[in-house]
Order: C-alpha cells, then sequence, then structure tokens
C-alpha cells in the first residue's frame, strides 16, 4: 500500500471512530440495573449450560472439537433463532502434522437489520478462540478462551430481546438507511489459534488468518455501503485470557482508546451500583487516563492481527501480565474465579446495548 493510500485510510478509519463516538450513548442506570444478569447455571463448571460444555480439550480435528462446536450451534438454534449461523472453513499444515492437512473452522453467528442487504450493515464484531492446545495432553484452556466463548454466548441471549423490539419498532416507524441506523452485531468464534508446536507467523492464528483473507477478497456488489464483509466490521473486539481474578487489561491501541474508555466506564458504574461480584485490587481496565504519548507500536500477539493489519479498528480485552495459569494443565474450570467470569458478562453486555443505541428500547422500571 503506498503511503498516500494508507493516509486516507488511517484518516477515513478516524473519522469513522469519531463519528461513532459522538453517536454512543450511554445506559442509563435504570437500564443497567434491568439488563439479564448471569445466574448460578449460566457458568457453573459442572453442569452449567453456557460454560461446563466447553471445559475439555478442543484441538482442532479432534471429537472434543466437534462437541464444542455442536454446543455452539446447539445453543444459537435453541435460543437465537434469528440469527444466521456461518461456517467458514480451511485447510493447512502444521508443524505437528506435516504434509497431513488439518481442518479448521471458524463459527460466525450474525444478527443484521431485517431490512438491510448485504454489506449494508455496519457490525459490532465480538470475537474469541474456541481452539485448546495440543500440548499438554488435556489441557483445557478455561481462560483460554472457554470462560471468553461462554462470555459471548451469555452476551448473545441478554442482548437478543433489545435487538428484536428495537428492529420491529424501526420496521414499524419505517426507519433505517443510514450508517447510524444499520447496525448489527456478529459473534466470531475463532479456531487454529493455538500454535501446534512454537508461536510463529505460520504456526498460530489459522482460524483468524483463513477469514481475514477470504472476507477481504469477497466483494459485495456495487453500490453497497461496504467493500467487502471486512469493511463491515465498526469494531472488532477481542476477549482473550479472561477469567481468573484481578485481571488488568492494558489500553492497546490509540485509535480505540475511545473505546476502551467507555467499557471502563461501564465498570465504574456497576460497581457503584453495587451490580459486580468481584472485589479486584483494581478496575479490570485501569488505563483510562493513557496519553497518546503513551502507546507504544508493540501488541500482543492475537486473533485481532490479521484483521487489524488489514485496517479492521481493535479492542483487544487480553490482560497483562497474563494469568498465571497460562498454558498449564491448571488452566481449567476450579482454577476459574466465577464471580470474575460473570462481572466480564455483565460489562460486556452493557457495552453491547451501548454500542447498540439501545437506550432507544430502554425497560420500564
Amino acid at each position: 500500500m503506498g503511503g498516500r493510500a494508507l493516509c486516507l485510510l488511517v484518516g477515513l478509519l478516524c473519522f469513522y471512530l469519531a463519528a461513532s463516538a459522538d453517536a454512543y450513548k450511554p445506559l442509563s442506570d435504570n437500564f443497567l440495573r434491568l439488563m439479564p444478569a448471569p445466574d448460578e447455571d449460566d457458568f457453573a463448571i459442572h453442569g452449567g449450560e453456557l460454560l461446563a460444555p466447553i471445559l475439555i480439550p478442543r484441538v482442532p480435528g479432534t471429537p472434543g472439537q466437534v462437541k464444542t462446536q455442536e454446543h455452539f450451534v446447539s445453543f444459537f438454534q435453541k435460543w437465537l433463532p434469528k440469527w444466521e449461523i456461518t461456517w467458514q472453513n480451511s485447510t493447512a499444515k502444521t508443524p505437528a502434522t506435516g504434509e497431513r492437512e488439518l481442518p479448521f473452522q471458524n463459527l460466525i453467528f450474525k444478527r443484521e437489520p431485517p431490512w438491510t442487504k448485504p454489506g449494508q450493515a455496519n457490525l459490532l464484531t465480538l470475537v474469541a478462540h474456541y481452539d485448546s492446545k495440543i500440548e499438554p495432553k488435556g489441557f483445557i484452556g478455561a481462560t483460554d478462551s472457554a470462560a471468553p466463548c461462554a462470555m459471548l454466548l451469555f452476551v448473545a441471549r441478554a442482548v437478543d430481546k433489545y435487538i428484536t423490539q428495537m428492529h420491529d419498532e424501526m420496521v414499524k416507524l419505517n426507519e433505517g438507511g443510514t450508517p447510524e441506523m444499520d447496525m448489527g452485531i456478529q459473534i466470531l468464534l475463532l479456531d487454529g489459534e493455538e500454535a501446534f508446536v512454537s508461536w510463529t507467523d505460520t504456526d498460530s492464528l489459522y482460524g483468524a488468518r483463513a477469514l481475514a483473507a477470504e472476507w477481504e477478497s469477497t466483494p459485495f456488489q456495487a453500490l453497497s455501503n461496504y467493500q467487502n464483509p471486512l469493511r463491515q466490521i465498526s469494531l472488532f473486539v477481542l476477549l482473550d485470557l479472561l477469567g481468573s481474578a484481578n485481571p488488568q487489561v492494558p489500553s492497546y491501541f490509540q485509535t480505540t482508546h475511545w473505546a476502551y474508555k467507555k467499557v471502563a466506564t461501564i465498570e465504574a458504574r456497576l460497581r457503584k451500583l453495587g451490580l459486580l461480584e468481584s472485589n479486584p485490587t483494581q478496575p479490570f481496565l485501569p488505563e483510562t487516563g493513557k496519553l497518546s504519548n503513551q502507546f507504544m507500536r508493540g501488541w500482543v500477539g492475537d486473533d485481532h492481527v490479521p484483521f487489524m493489519e488489514r485496517g479492521a479498528p481493535v479492542l483487544h480485552m487480553i490482560p497483562s501480565p497474563f494469568p498465571t495459569v497460562w498454558h498449564t494443565m491448571q488452566d481449567d474450570g476450579e482454577h476459574l474465579d466465577i464471580a470474575t467470569v460473570r462481572d466480564w458478562a455483565r460489562i460486556m453486555t452493557a457495552f453491547t446495548l451501548e454500542w447498540l443505541d439501545m437506550m432507544e428500547v430502554e425497560p420500564a422500571v
């Protein structure tokens, strides 16, 4: 990409993000109190509906991965029938399999306004990877990333009724047709994030690399609002390594620092209202006051990279330092802090509702 084109892309990205910030309406205290909250069963590690089925080894190409995929699909079919379910499949050789190619299967769950055509809606994109490491044998990966996947299932179920109400009211009023109104949501559950031998540009991010490349090369029809599915991403929010107590999530990117501050504000408001369960030594998101000259060029390698390299705005929700259980056999259900897991689910639900401008359908007291 030439320098002039890159400058134009950055300028357009900054303009879009500034416009998004101006249109963003915080939820009222009333809405925060009334939005769905996790119950005891949602994140129970034994027999719970959302998390327990994911707390198994999920290595690509194994029965455990298939069981996890079935869990995701059956959940959406049961609770969220209006969401579109799409598979994106690819194969790749790995250092562990030699010439034998492994299948990688990304799952995309999407809800767009009913009046939109392909390429018309901008999409809040919530993301986690669902595969687990091949070594050590039997590795569960509760924070990495079973718990984040379960959080996103909760978010989808919690916001769905408000999306339906919003769409029904807008159809009745014959509204829609502008970028501010044509907002949708998609959840990406990505495969093949983990390295099979050691982390390199080619031994990692198998699913993310395949999906980002396919989306960039799949054009919509002429006159669509967006050139391709990659350009539909209004914000790429990646959750990873969440579920341990006292997480410290930095603000990694200056271009999305305003969105980071929105999530941090939600956390602070929920704590003030007594709606969060954990009692951390610091806020989950402590860098609201970060200055522009404090942002560095480096970042944590993760599923966002192939999308970010193609221009998607990224909010990376990964703690630094990593949890002490990272890539050990202790990263299992028993070592999760369930209060923290439930709190992340509430925080991300509130952020999603705010991003989708759901104050328009604020519930009555």
